[in-house]
């Protein structure tokens, strides 16, 4: 039997936002250049600002290009939670555990017709009940065969060429250690580099929305200048490439990417977006640098109307709730929401396991974990009062 959610009407998510919690970094880990897990901060990378002009497309017939056939699940998110926790000897409790990428599709719903999605969904039940969400594979499959059969219009670049660009910039905005630690032979030919998008530095952040706490993970570009040793928020970088805006069409266009770089970067805690600005036909035209929480601001007083971030949160806010009332007990649950449909679908597809999206290392950590905790009171263990600091409520946007 299939639930559903109804998107429209958007006005019931009008008004002040719901509360929100401060997303802080409990972990992180890296994917080194062949794109290896590895429990440490070793792919983080740092801003220097591009050189203009610079041709985007150069180096596009030897990019080294991750493959993303397989489906990873949960695991390299879950292997880090566990980790932390072994760390910490304490669970990690949160209602939602999932990738930045899966909430930025529920969060962008609201705003977002033309774009469908599905996911699973499982409830892991040991001690305090948390849903882990992840992508259906198949699904993301099939969406970017079709992008692949789309044909480039006349004097337009492929869509291959056009995700290319992206990642250039980024080789162009990067260095591997501070820039005072950094040759200025480095610097000046990043042009020249090997444009590779097997290395990833990932966050995991706990955050909360309305009364849904939740664990996300997802890529981070950046830092700007250095990552802190304690609790302090870190000046994260989020790069993205745009069209340089000619007309008004054009900034409306600009302004519905704007919706999805912020709930990228709000999600994660990023509090700056760079964005580059290019040609038509690819060249780094011009540079800009964002503060992700003035971004809904600007949109409400100088944008054409195409979102609100508010009514992002209360949205989000609101189909949590109706998530949590409705996957429950054991087995697997599919969230789909069908192109331009005006609801998201929540129904059951098997009736026990947990089809792969948690990890059996992971569940096994979870009973060593549990077990540990149950012969602590036997113990008469008494003190179990959290150290370090907690989630900062920001109240509302």
């Amino acid at each position: 039997m299939s639930s559903t959610f109804e998107i429209q009407p958007i006005g019931r998510f009008v008004g002040q936002s719901a509360a929100i919690k401060r997303p802080r970094e409990i972990a992180c880990f890296s994917y080194d250049e062949k794109h290896q897990f590895l429990l440490d901060d070793s792919s983080i990378r740092y801003y220097y600002p591009p050189e203009l002009g610079a041709d985007l497309s150069k180096g596009f017939d030897t990019f080294e290009k991750l493959d993303d056939t397989d489906d990873d699940h949960l695991d390299s998110l879950l292997k880090t939670i566990a980790a932390n926790e072994e760390k910490m000897g304490k669970r990690v409790e949160a209602d939602i555990v999932t990738w930045r990428g899966m909430m930025t599709k529920i969060m962008s719903a609201i705003f977002s017709d033309r774009d469908g999605f599905e996911m699973n969904a499982t409830l892991f039940q040991l001690t305090k009940s948390a849903s882990f969400l992840e992508e259906n594979h198949a699904y993301k499959r099939q969406s970017q065969a079709r992008q692949r059969q789309q044909v480039a219009q006349p004097g337009r670049p492929s869509q291959d060429m056009m995700s290319f660009w992206g990642y250039k910039f980024e080789t162009l905005c990067l260095l591997p250690n501070p820039w005072s630690e950094t040759p200025r032979d480095y610097i000046e030919n990043r042009g020249n580099e090997t444009v590779n998008n097997h290395a990833q530095y990932c966050s995991v952040v706990k955050t909360g929305i309305g009364k849904t706490v939740m664990i996300l993970g997802g890529e981070v570009d950046a830092v700007w200048d250095f990552k802190p040793d304690d609790d302090s928020p870190i000046n994260w970088v989020e790069l993205k490439t745009s069209a340089d805006i000619r007309n008004d069409r054009d900034m409306v266009t600009f302004e519905r990417k704007l919706m999805k770089f912020w709930i990228q970067s709000f999600l994660l805690g990023v509090p700056k977006i760079i964005v580059g600005f290019r040609t038509q036909d690819g060249f780094l035209r011009r540079v800009e640098e964002m503060d992700t929480a003035s971004i809904p601001g600007i949109v409400k007083r100088r944008g054409k109307g195409t979102w609100d971030g508010n009514m992002c949160i209360n949205f989000t806010a609101a189909f949590l709730e109706f998530l949590k009332a409705k996957v429950t007990g054991d087995g697997v649950w599919r969230i789909r929401r069908k192109e331009r449909a005006p609801v998201i679908e929540i129904f059951k597809l098997e009736e026990t396991g947990h089809g792969d999206i948690v990890s059996d290392e992971f569940i096994n950590w979870r009973i060593k974990l549990a077990l540990n905790d149950q012969r602590t009171v036997g113990s008469g263990a008494m003190d179990e009062t959290p150290q370090g600091g907690g989630e900062e409520s920001v109240g509302k946007l």
